[in-house]
């Protein structure tokens, strides 16, 4: 042998060492990526874990009455007089009380999926207590189909005028509730008689909403009517129906109205004309051009329940034609969140504006008596904007509306937007905020699918 091959041989093995060893260091730089990328992605979790956790505390501990309804926030509760005279207006805007059923609703769904992944009774118990108040705000009326905004100090007293914005998440709340597994046998009966009787009511009604007190025999919303906002709310009580009882006549009615030209509209496409199924794929920006809004982007928090419904509504549906239309909607509703949602980069959480809405009788000191709806809507806008300050419009601003743009995404369960989401949910310190319309943080987090932490799966993945 040569000295040429014995050098030829001895730099073959040298090479091979080196590939050895080069793979070698290859695979403890991919193993310690893979465990640096995982600790990173534990660390965010456990941040926007923590979050979460500040979120639920502050909104037991602070927002949720005895009753298990939501408070707007903290301050004094309206007496049996305030709500028959009307005080701060009749509709209850402003008061501690406004939304109950909107925010007790809509919050059920996040606790019944929270209460499924801890596996805590504390968690089941919470979700039975929020049922509960939802079925009170069914209960202190006389008026089949009345959903009350919430209650008073004596635990029954009630403004007059509902909305269809506390009905439907009533409905999302209860319907959230029983595909849990969290009702006893004998909890879900009187949650299914209740649900039977208010749609019922409803359905005698033609669909138009009642009000209560003076406003007896006068309506306040329509669900039959022919904006984003009532027509997927529609779509989704006829196919619950069906889905809960199975009553032919339920899935009956949905099919009809899928293809109506909803009240209001006229049997003719145009860009305001449509039916229901197209209205559902237009997504919710439809409703900037019918009410003429030029302020319809800093008002998502209201359509986080339409992005529920038709989310439920795609999931329920069996015709995949249908169902394309739901995703269409869908995914126009993301686009249209995504483009408000970092809004949230604005809101600074050592701001120190002024709340003035705790102390809501000076700040709303003038009355009169509300003979009509008019009046008092004229009533809830004779604020005194010195004593209330500037804090609520701004943590309407800037945190109500990016979060429920993170539900709005989360809703569409497509996790390449997850990022952003958890990012404006991250963002707040609740425990500084005056509205509770932070929960909406934990409805966009119970709202996507549930992942696991796993070192294991991330390196295996990295290989």
């Amino acid at each position: 042998m040569n000295i040429n091959s014995k050098y030829f041989r001895l730099n073959s093995r040298n090479q091979k060492i080196r590939i050895k060893f080069h793979r070698s260091i290859f695979r403890t730089m991919a193993v310690f990526s893979a465990i640096m990328m995982s600790a990173w992605f534990a660390g965010a979790q456990t941040h926007i874990s923590y979050t979460v956790e500040q979120a639920n505390t502050v909104l037991w501990k602070k927002f949720i009455d005895k009753y298990g309804i939501i408070h707007d926030f903290v301050g004094e509760t309206p007496t049996p007089e305030d709500c028959v005279l009307g005080r701060p207006n009749a509709v209850g805007w402003w008061s501690p009380i406004e939304n109950g059923p909107f925010f007790t609703g809509l919050y059920l769904s996040a606790a019944c999926e929270r209460a499924r992944r801890s596996g805590d009774k504390i968690d089941d118990e919470k979700a039975r207590r929020l049922a509960d108040g939802l079925l009170k705000c069914a209960s202190v009326s006389d008026v089949a189909g009345f959903i009350a905004r919430g209650v008073g100090t004596d635990g029954q007293c009630h403004y007059p005028l509902g909305s269809v914005d506390q009905t439907i998440p009533w409905y999302l709340g209860l319907y959230s509730y029983l595909k849990s597994d969290i009702p006893t046998p004998q909890h879900r009966k009187i949650v299914m008689n209740k649900l039977r009787e208010v749609t019922s009511a409803l359905n005698a009604l033609d669909w138009k909403l009642p009000c209560d007190g003076c406003f007896k025999s006068e309506f306040r919303g329509d669900l039959k009517s022919n904006n984003y906002l009532e027509v997927t709310s529609y779509l989704f009580l006829l196919r619950m129906m069906y889905q809960l009882f199975q009553d032919p006549i339920w899935l009956e009615r949905y099919q009809t109205a899928l293809f109506e030209y909803p009240r209001g509209s006229v049997e003719k496409p145009s860009e305001l004309n449509k039916t229901r199924i197209d209205i559902c794929a237009a997504g919710i920006r439809i409703d900037s051009v019918i009410f003429q809004n030029k302020h319809f982007d800093s008002q998502l928090w209201i359509y986080v329940k339409n992005q529920a419904t038709i989310v439920y509504l795609a999931a329920m549906e069996n015709d995949e034609k249908i169902k394309a239309s739901y995703r269409i909607g869908i995914e126009q509703n993301v686009t249209n969140a995504l483009e408000v949602i970092e809004a949230y980069k604005t809101f600074n959480n050592n701001d120190t504006k002024k709340f003035g809405h705790s102390n809501w009788r000076e700040g709303y000191p003038t009355w009169f008596t509300q003979k009509t709806q008019s009046d008092a809507a004229k009533l809830a806008s004779m604020g005194n904007k010195e004593k209330l300050g500037e804090r609520k419009l701004y943590e309407r601003t800037y945190m109500t509306n990016p979060l429920a743009a993170a539900a709005i995404i989360a809703l569409a369960g497509d996790s390449v937007n997850r990022e952003i989401v958890e990012h404006v949910i991250s963002h707040y310190n609740y425990s500084k905020l005056n509205l509770s319309e932070f929960f909406l943080a934990e409805f966009a987090y119970y709202a996507f699918p549930y992942r696991e932490i796993s070192t294991h799966f991330a390196i295996e993945n990295n290989k």
